[in-house]
């Protein structure tokens, strides 16, 4: 594959995992936080779904550290890698 491609979806992944670390964050708060209305599914729910994305964070952050990995073998990705 390409180097500037690997780069591209390292970058790609990178954002997808911060985008479900901040939406597994947020369904996490949800929990945590006291309100006089829950119910204790709706508990479980937001957890599983807190569970899920965070899980989800930590896939996409491990395969961008792979493609971050693969780039750096190479010369032209160790200098895309420089640049930017």
């Amino acid at each position: 594959m390409d180097a500037k491609q690997l780069y591209n979806k390292m970058v790609d992944f990178k954002q997808y995992g911060t985008v479900l670390l901040a939406v597994g964050v947020f369904f996490y708060l949800g929990t945590i936080i006291p309100s006089e209305t829950k119910v204790m599914t709706d508990i479980y729910i937001a957890t599983g779904a807190s569970v899920g994305f965070l899980a989800g964070s930590v896939s996409f952050f491990s395969i961008a550290k792979k493609f971050r990995s693969q780039l750096i073998e190479t010369e032209e990705g160790q200098e895309l890698l420089m640049k930017k």
